[in-house]
């Protein structure tokens, strides 16, 4: 659930999965109890007693607001979020499938913190480049600290999976069928598909002086397997490397006629190793182990190396990325020690590398189940997006948006109003030019298939693409060139600041005059992510919000001065600093007596500056309430500093991907909507906008909004002065959730 689930989720399996048709006896499975006697503890921070912290003996005037005492670390505060999603596999609140898929994501969200997180500290420590953070902690203990957690959650992880959600899967019929206990039928079936779909493909490699370990690419499925005899050329014994082959799918479902009833499926893990004799005729196979190799996936374009040509310097980067440093191995747990340090020293990693699984190796490749059974009654129902009636009821998205603002909350409202506007567009002939950024949107997706069509009308469309959003960044090229076929301009913003902001402007002549139609939002043009993820969507036509997003766009595809912008933020120039004289101004509010309240709804928390003024604006009486999805490193609740604020996080059904900053304002709200979290990469590295929301309602009704958050009490975890989170806890008969109320409230099939 961090920006890592926009990406195709992958998943291995393993031939050693439990499976509750395996278990002899009842007293075999495990109970939520027992799985619970892995405590989620929270994180060591440092050496400081969570109970009293010794900066709260300090007189307000005497504490240092950048002492590290009051900082928690990014990193650790990182993993701490994806503790929180794997909690969501034990909330029996979720249908089972969807237990199962937090599982899933929990891994693919681990798969990126080693790829990006933990290769970074690793970079640093590999080129002497060392930097503490505000928090003081040396990336060395960092990565220390990240080991022990991370050992703990992976551990929780595989016996959530093979105590809890695979014996319920059972019990509604769906099982993983383990080598050790195929039929006859079975294990026929499964030995032609081995002959006929896997045995062509796969490629063998006996280590020798001859031939070297083969390069793995990061996180493809592997086995390593002890070889005992002598072959054609005499080599003896030894080590051969097999990868799957990534064309196969690493989950195959057994048909009906081999079974007895129910959805029954068996890993490409157990098939391969089950015929691992088949791959080396007449050598003794002693042992057959899985294993997956995390590399460093973090891909640095040099801005001062790429001359004008960042997408030539982007696609050669990209051919690389699969063959970063090791940072990280896992392997079946029941692999030999000597078989284990070969390959740790290998691929040159310690113990604190190591992870030994008792399962799949890559378990979000198990999200496959959603598609291989058809058991809608064990995932969340459907719903039917709202839309709001005049919206429904115009006589087009022009008229309407002429008529007055809209602001749109994903996924509970739809997305297709954005389509919409794009698509009539193109085919409008009063339309002259449009302009817009994309971040994550995919190459063939109604939008870019809208902007194609606009291009090919002949409409003067300018589009801003940000080539390295991460993991999107073949799809993005790919994009680039369709749209740059069908006639449109296409840049790639600036080289340094990556274009985060989410834009749209669409230029139409109506009468004698040129009006300007806008569509700001807080997420990505992607109508899959839409319907997954919170995000706000704004549309207006007001002349002072166009013209600001006109400077932003000249700004963007050409070169000028810093422009002016009446009513936007925005970053790299205004955005931070006007955020930061907001909080002054609500903190001298509470200095005269005056109510002054703030509520920031973000992704992450953990710019320095930022950060600071909420400490001020606490000590000086201003009530501040924080959703902060993943990261936070302000801590909460200490004496003299952060007393006055509350944090909490809210993790459920849909991805929380909002940016909201409210400022009480002596009793005119501020609202303002955002692409921008409170990270330093955001609003100093990065193109972002925050939009005013001016409509009384609007403004009253994000309000309310927010509002639902701070009441949830079945989703929301509450963040301690500790660094632990505290799930809340209702009272009988008091549930409050919000995405639930939201859903009840602006879904159409829920109203």
């Amino acid at each position: 659930m961090s920006e890592q689930a926009e990406k195709e989720i992958e998943v291995t399996q393993s031939s050693e999965v439990k499976n509750e048709e395996n278990a002899s006896a009842e007293a075999k499975k495990a109970t939520v109890e027992e799985v619970e006697d892995l405590v989620l503890e929270p994180i060591p921070e440092q050496p400081v007693d969570p109970s009293r912290l010794a900066i709260e003996e300090r007189l307000p005037e005497d504490i240092d607001l950048a002492d590290p005492e009051l900082y928690f670390n990014r990193e650790l505060s990182h993993l701490q979020f994806n503790a929180r999603v794997l909690e969501q596999a034990m909330d029996e609140n979720h249908p089972v499938l969807n237990r199962l898929m937090f599982l899933c994501i929990f891994s693919s969200n681990m798969d990126e913190f080693f790829e990006i997180r933990v290769a970074g500290l690793k970079s640093q420590i590999e080129y002497g480049r060392e930097k503490n953070g505000p928090d003081g902690m040396h990336p060395r203990k960092v990565l220390q600290l990240i080991s022990d957690h991370a050992h703990q959650l992976v551990r929780r992880q595989y016996r959530i999976l093979n105590d809890i959600i695979f014996p319920k899967l059972a019990e509604e019929n769906i099982h993983f069928i383990r080598r050790s206990v195929w039929t006859e039928k079975q294990a026929a079936w499964v030995k032609r598909y081995f002959r006929d779909n896997v045995l062509p493909i796969i490629s063998p490699v006996g280590l020798d002086p001859a031939h070297p370990f083969p390069r793995l690419a990061n996180k493809t499925f592997n086995f390593v397997v002890e070889l005992e005899g002598r072959d054609a050329f005499g080599r003896e014994n030894g080590l051969a490397i097999v990868p799957a082959p990534s064309s196969l799918p690493r989950l195959v479902k057994l048909p009906d006629d081999v079974c007895d009833g129910g959805d029954n499926m068996v890993f490409l893990s157990s098939i391969i190793h089950a015929h691992a004799d088949q791959l080396f005729p007449g050598m003794t196979v002693k042992g057959c182990f899985q294993f997956r190799l995390t590399r460093n996936a973090d891909m640095e374009v040099d801005s001062d190396d790429i001359g004008l040509d960042l997408a030539g310097a982007l696609r050669t980067e990209l051919q690389s990325r699969h063959y970063g440093s090791s940072v990280r191995l896992e392997i079946a747990d029941n692999c030999p020690a000597h078989i284990v340090d070969a390959l740790l020293a290998q691929f040159d990693l310690s113990e604190q590398d190591l992870y030994c699984i008792d399962g799949p190796v890559n378990l979000s490749r198990l999200m496959a189940v959603l598609e291989l059974v058809n058991r809608p009654d064990l995932t969340y129902p459907p719903f039917s997006p709202g839309l709001p009636n005049k919206l429904a009821k115009s006589g087009g998205i022009f008229e309407a948006v002429r008529q007055r603002d809209y602001l749109l909350m994903h996924p509970f409202e739809s997305f297709s109003p954005v389509i919409d506007m794009l698509s009539e567009a193109a085919k409008d002939p009063n339309v002259i030019a449009i302009r817009q950024t994309l971040y994550r949107t995919g190459a063939r997706s109604p939008i870019a298939n809208a902007l194609v069509e606009a291009a090919r009308n002949g409409k003067e469309v300018t589009v801003v693409i940000e080539l390295r959003a991460r993991f999107d960044e073949a799809e993005n090229l790919a994009l680039a060139s369709r749209l740059q076929d069908a006639g449109a301009i296409v840049v790639y913003g600036v080289v340094r600041h990556k274009t985060h902001a989410k834009m749209i402007l669409i230029v139409r002549r109506e009468g004698a005059e040129l009006t300007r139609y806008v569509h700001l939002g807080t997420g990505n043009y992607h109508a899959g992510n839409a319907r997954l993820y919170t995000d706000y969507s704004f549309l207006t036509c007001d002349k002072e919000i166009g013209d600001d997003v006109h400077r932003v766009f000249q700004q963007l595809t050409g070169m000028s001065k810093e422009l002016k912008v009446k009513k936007l933020l925005h970053a790299p120039f205004t955005l931070r600093d006007r955020l930061l004289d907001m909080i002054a101004q609500e903190a001298e509010n509470a200095k005269k007596g005056e109510p002054a309240r703030i509520i920031i709804k973000v992704n992450s928390l953990t710019e320095q500056r930022l950060v600071q003024a909420l400490y001020k604006a606490s000590q000086a009486g201003v009530k501040i309430d924080l959703i902060v999805r993943g990261i936070c490193t302000l801590r909460p609740g200490i004496k003299g500093v952060s007393s006055n604020i509350r944090v909490r996080s809210i993790i459920g059904r849909f991805l929380e991907h909002t940016r909201v900053y409210y400022f009480y304002n002596n009793r005119m709200p501020m609202v303002y909507l955002s692409s921008a979290d409170g990270m330093d990469r955001n609003l100093n590295n990065r193109v972002e906008v925050a939009f005013p929301i001016q409509d009384y309602k609007l403004a009253r009704r994000v309000k309310q909004e927010l509002e639902y958050y701070l009441k949830d009490n079945t989703q929301s975890w509450l963040l301690q002065s500790d660094g632990s989170y505290q799930l809340s806890k209702p009272r009988k008969g008091e549930y409050r959730s919000a995405q639930r109320v939201l859903l009840h409230d602006l879904a159409d099939n829920a109203r």
